[in-house]
């Protein structure tokens, strides 16, 4: 009883920073986001009766932290299958982990597809987005490709709190640079900054507030294929994101020297060169420059001149999660 799949990160444009739930992981807002090709995680899940509890080696590696999560994930999985079998979770990212480069979405949307598969369950994508967003609250976007959304949902149970597809990848073949500024741990995850935020910025009910008008922009945008327009809004959207996170007490401070400095170049090249690009940054270090797929490479040579820039990524947008055979195993 074993399966493999891959999932890859999706970067959120429209963001989502605070939880109506924890225990659920149900996020207050909804979300809009576009999942990338070629930054992946690949994912082996094996049930075995010989097991006494689960293990998991995260990049080769054994990861206590991200086992807890697994197996609280795999536990919705096993009581849909009614079994307690064990499972042995071998795991691996080919981009840094833990660094706001939503590791933790493609890793729980590639866990959910492989023990779904190797249970016999047969779930369609929409219980997988729901079982995904448990383990992670943006995994459940990495199930799908292109542009997607993310409704917030209103049921205590968090049923309709899924995401679905808005625009294949195809429709509308935009480019990611990433411009890595530092392959450290964040200090604060994701899940408890937000918390943080939530009791103590200021800014927190406008954050909520404009929430709506936000996604729904952005939803125009997106079938407009409106480049200035989704351009603005993230931008603007992230910075309110970061607001709130910095008003926080103590501060949410994911930014170094070099993430603003991308920051800025990134708004030259438009305003001054003319280039076809905006920036996002999510609880993390790295700059996400969104651009026209001709323009990627003279953005990505501009961003990997910066001092303080490590590396620079390349992605196209990419396709949800699957399946792979076993000679694409981790």
């Amino acid at each position: 009883m074993d399966a493999t799949a891959q999932a890859q990160p999706n970067i959120a444009l429209v963001k989502y920073w605070g939880k109506r739930d924890t225990r659920l992981n149900l996020p207050v807002t909804g979300s809009l986001s576009i999942t990338l090709d070629a930054l992946w995680t690949r994912t082996r899940v094996e049930f075995d009766a010989l097991l006494r509890h689960d293990e998991l080696r995260l990049n080769g590696a054994e990861d206590p932290a991200t086992l807890a999560r697994a197996s609280a994930c795999l536990d919705l999985l096993r009581r849909r299958a009614g079994t307690a079998l064990r499972a042995r979770i071998d795991t691996r990212n080919n981009f840094p982990t833990a660094a706001g480069l939503a590791s933790s979405a493609s890793g729980f949307a590639a866990l959910v597809v492989a023990a779904d598969a190797a249970l016999g369950l047969g779930l369609d994508r929409r219980t997988l987005s729901m079982l995904a967003r448990q383990g992670s609250g943006s995994a459940a976007r990495s199930l799908f490709g292109g542009f997607v959304g993310m409704a917030a949902g209103q049921r205590d149970d968090g049923a309709d709190a899924v995401a679905q597809p808005l625009l294949d990848a195809a429709a509308w073949p935009l480019a990611v640079v990433v411009a890595v500024t530092s392959d450290r741990r964040k200090h604060v995850g994701s899940g408890a900054g937000m918390e943080r935020s939530r009791r103590t910025s200021p800014f927190y009910p406008a954050w909520l507030d404009s929430a709506a008008a936000d996604l729904a922009a952005a939803q125009r945008a997106v079938q407009a294929r409106d480049f200035a327009a989704l351009a603005e809004l993230s931008e603007h959207n992230c910075l309110k994101m970061h607001a709130v996170m910095q008003s926080s007490r103590p501060p949410l401070l994911y930014w170094n020297g070099a993430t603003v400095d991308c920051m800025q170049r990134i708004r030259a090249l438009r305003e001054d060169a003319g280039e076809q690009v905006f920036f996002t940054v999510d609880a993390g270090a790295q700059v996400k420059a969104v651009c026209t797929p001709d323009a990627a490479p003279r953005v990505a040579a501009a961003l990997a001149e910066l001092s303080g820039v490590e590396q620079v990524l390349s992605s196209r947008l990419g396709e949800g999660a699957r399946l792979l055979d076993d000679s694409e195993a981790p």
